[in-house]
């Protein structure tokens, strides 16, 4: 008999686990609890020990002591005058406009590799709109064409014209 907790390849559904009275959210491991319990006497006294060493000029305290005064920067808000794009046609100089923000250094590689994902997916969304209003379009024009191939087929045999056409007089199917 299946498990009902499990799906057809023995995995368990999503919502579900495998040891239901497994490890509490937000628990911490032992040994981190451990190692600050052996330096929360001397926690104060290792850290003066870092910062002299590192005013003596040890390199790996000083980098050690930065990292902790200046976490590294992730991301940052850059101001970078950009044209409107209203269509795909638009996009090359925007993209231009990236490279020579990278190459004058007013922004990382990094930052426009992102704004230029952005931009992908800003020209994806206009060529699918623009698909869409031309796909709307035809639809629109081929009922038309519907329409006036019935009046033009009704006018031809009301006219008695009906024998001296060849083939199908339907224009649009």
């Amino acid at each position: 008999m299946p498990d009902a907790k499990r799906r057809s390849r023995g995995q368990f559904k999503k919502g579900s686990s495998g040891n239901p009275a497994g490890r509490p959210a937000g628990s911490r491991n032992q040994t981190t609890l451990v190692l600050e319990q052996l330096l929360e006497g001397d926690g104060e006294q290792l850290i003066k020990k870092a910062i002299g060493m590192a005013q003596q000029g040890n390199v790996y305290a000083l980098r050690l002591c930065l990292e902790r005064i200046i976490p590294p920067r992730k991301e940052r808000c850059i101001i970078l005058n950009s044209r409107p794009v209203e269509s795909a046609k638009d996009l090359p100089l925007q993209f231009q406009d990236i490279v020579l923000a990278i190459a004058e250094g007013r922004i990382t590689p990094a930052e426009g590799e992102s704004i230029s994902n952005v931009l992908t997916g800003h020209g994806q969304i206009l060529a699918i709109a623009e698909f869409e209003r031309r796909l709307a379009s035809l639809e629109e024009n081929k009922v038309d064409a519907k329409a006036y191939s019935a009046e033009f087929k009704a006018w031809v045999e009301n006219n008695g014209l009906s024998k001296n056409l060849p083939g199908d007089t339907e224009l649009c199917r």
